[in-house]
This record gives structure tokens, C-alpha cells and sequence, in this order.
């Protein structure tokens, strides 16, 4: 029976084997991505139609490394070194990207001296901070959210925010010059810049911080679970050193970033937050198909979660789709700058 067969081992992943993973992550990282990989392998020979003994020799592989990872992590639970690093690796990892992305718009609006903006900004933040809360109450006390529902809201949320990001990054790079900017605060700020730009900014504000706070909640049930009332010193020294040092890089960006001139920063600034998009695709691609909505072709290639880089056909192909998306466009909208420089130096 492939189709059942197929669910109970996505149910298997999503419900019984993710939300450990940060505990195991702390322990044995290799032992983590080994038996992830092994599970999605192992869907995919259910979904592919190969011969039962092959898929009964793969599910008794990943039989043998759970049993592995249960010995890594049976007792009385992880050790105060191990429960600090799990904490502060889950809200460092997972924050990273958005404050990257605050930063840069927070900086960018103070650069061009359109502080009068920054509250569309705290207020995308704040709502994703609301919206996270919202979910750590619904999932402890009302309902419990599904593998399937966690990983499609961080999908969906990912690809948002990397359509939002590409629209803001174009949209910079497109003014990267002194002239073209002057120019456009001059005879557009009081249009463009308070309708669908400040929407765009509170948008990928919200989105940024929300995909993060939605998978750092669930995360940190599943750890204060494992670990229990005992092991709150530590979970809450990794989450205070995490913050601090989200907030030390936000202000780095931010200090170094006011320092560029107008054309440079706004080139440094249109990259980042593409890259951020190219990453948000293969992330929001790869939880897909945790979520078993897209199709798993295992490559021989390396993997970089950070970067949103999974050995897969699809990521990859999501990921260099975008970059190539992000290329063209940053190629015309350097085209439309230099023409219009142009007519403007010639009349």
C-alpha cells in the first residue's frame, strides 16, 4: 500500500522525528542531516514505485539511526553545556536572517532621511512579534500545530518574504546613484515611497520576523519538553546570549552601513537583500518538501541550510532560477539608471 505507506512516513518525519532535531542537533549535527536525508530517501522510493525490498532495506537503515539517536539523547535529558548551545544556536540561527533584514531597511530609511517611515517598519515587527506570541499560546494551550501546517506556514511565509525582498532589492538598485536618488525623493517620495514601497517595507518587515518567531516557538516547546522545569537556567542563558548577539550584528550593519556613500550603500544594500531572497527560495523550497507538497530528486551536492543550499534537483533549481531572476533584473534596472542619467545630462 504505497499511499499509506507514503503518509505514515511523512507523518513519521514531521511528528515523531523534527522536533527533535535541535536537541540532536546539540549532541551529534552529522547524526541529524544523516537521518533526515535517509527519511526523505526513503519517501522518495515509496513515491517512485521501486521494488518493496529496496524501500524495506532503506526504512532499516533509518531504523538503526534513530535507534542511534535515541542513545544520544536517553537520560536524563541534555547536559547544561549541550541545552545552552542547542538554545542559543536555535534563536541565533533562526533570527539571523531577519535581523539582517530589518537592519538593512531601518538603515536604508535613515540614509535617504525618511525617518518619518520607520514606523511602517516597527510596525511589520511588532505585528510578527504579536503573531508569534499568538502562536505560542495557540500551540501550548489550544491546539497542536501539525508537521504539515508548520512547515507549509514557514513555506509559503519564506517565498513572501523572498518576493517582497527581490521587489525592495530591485527597487534599490535601480536608485544607486547620488543623482537618480536625489532625483527620485525630489519628485516621487511623496508618492511611491508612502504607497506601495512603505506596504513593501512593513510586508517583508512582518514576514522577516514571523517565519522565525513561528519556527523558534515550536522549537523551544520541543526543547523545554526534553529538558523540563530543570533545565530553564540554561535554555534561558542561550536565548539571552542569542540576543545579544542578534542585537550586536544589527547594530554592526546598521553603524558600518550609514557610513557608505548614498550609491554604495544602496548597491551593498540591493545584494544583501537579494541574497536573502535567493536564500528565502530554497528554504521556503525545502519545506516544501518536508511538508511533502514538492517532489525530492536527492544531487550529489553540499549543504548549506543557512544559505538555504539542499542536495536536491528542486532547491537548487528554485534557487538558481531566482539568482538568475535577481541578475536580469539588477542588468536592466543598471540600463534604465545609466539612460536616464544620460537624457538627464544631456538636456
Amino acid at each position: 500500500d504505497s499511499a499509506t505507506a507514503q503518509r505514515l512516513a511523512l507523518t513519521a518525519y514531521l511528528e515523531g522525528f523534527e522536533l527533535i532535531e535541535a536537541s540532536l542537533d546539540a549532541v551529534d549535527a552529522d547524526l541529524r542531516t544523516r537521518i533526515e536525508a535517509e527519511m526523505m530517501a526513503y519517501r522518495t522510493k515509496l513515491a517512485s514505485g521501486e521494488p518493496a525490498e529496496d524501500a524495506e532495506r532503506q526504512l532499516g537503515a533509518i531504523v538503526g539511526l534513530l535507534e542511534q539517536a535515541q542513545t544520544r539523547l536517553e537520560g536524563d535529558g541534555l547536559g547544561a553545556g549541550a541545552l545552552f548551545t542547542s538554545s542559543l544556536l536555535i534563536l541565533f540561527r533562526e533570527g539571523l536572517e531577519a535581523i539582517l533584514v530589518l537592519a538593512a531597511i531601518i538603515a536604508f530609511l535613515v540614509k535617504s532621511e525618511r525617518r518619518d517611515s520607520l514606523p511602517w517598519v516597527h510596525l511589520g515587527w511588532g505585528l510578527a512579534l504579536v503573531a508569534g506570541a499568538a502562536t505560542w499560546f495557540v500551540a501550548t494551550y489550544v491546539v497542536a500545530i501539525s508537521g504539515a501546517s508548520r512547515e507549509m506556514t514557514e513555506a509559503l511565509s519564506a517565498l513572501c518574504a523572498a518576493g517582497v525582498l527581490l521587489y525592495v532589492g530591485i527597487w534599490l538598485h535601480s536608485n544607486a546613484n547620488s543623482r537618480a536618488w536625489q532625483s527620485f525623493l525630489r519628485d516621487r517620495v511623496g508618492g511611491a515611497l508612502n504607497r506601495r514601497t512603505l506596504w513593501a517595507l512593513a510586508s517583508v518587515s512582518f514576514l522577516a520576523v514571523y517565519r522565525e518567531l513561528f519556527e523558534i516557538v515550536l522549537f523551544y516547546q520541543a526543547l523545554w519538553a526534553q529538558t523540563g522545569d530543570a533545565g530553564g537556567g540554561p535554555l534561558l542563558a542561550g536565548m539571552g546570549t542569542a540576543v545579544g548577539l542578534l542585537a550586536l550584528v544589527g547594530w554592526a550593519v546598521f553603524r558600518y552601513g550609514l557610513r557608505l556613500p548614498i550609491g554604495q550603500f544602496f548597491k551593498v544594500t540591493s545584494v544583501v537583500l537579494a541574497a536573502l531572497a535567493v536564500i528565502f527560495v530554497g528554504q521556503g523550497v525545502s519545506a516544501l518538501q518536508e511538508a511533502g507538497a514538492v517532489g525530492v530528486n536527492a544531487v550529489a551536492f553540499v549543504r548549506v541550510p543557512a544559505l538555504g543550499i539542499f542536495p536536491t534537483a528542486q532547491t537548487l533549481a528554485a534557487q538558481i532560477a531566482a539568482a538568475l531572476l535577481v541578475a536580469g533584473s539588477f542588468v536592466w534596472a543598471s540600463r534604465q539608471r545609466i539612460a536616464s542619467t544620460e537624457s538627464a545630462d544631456a538636456r
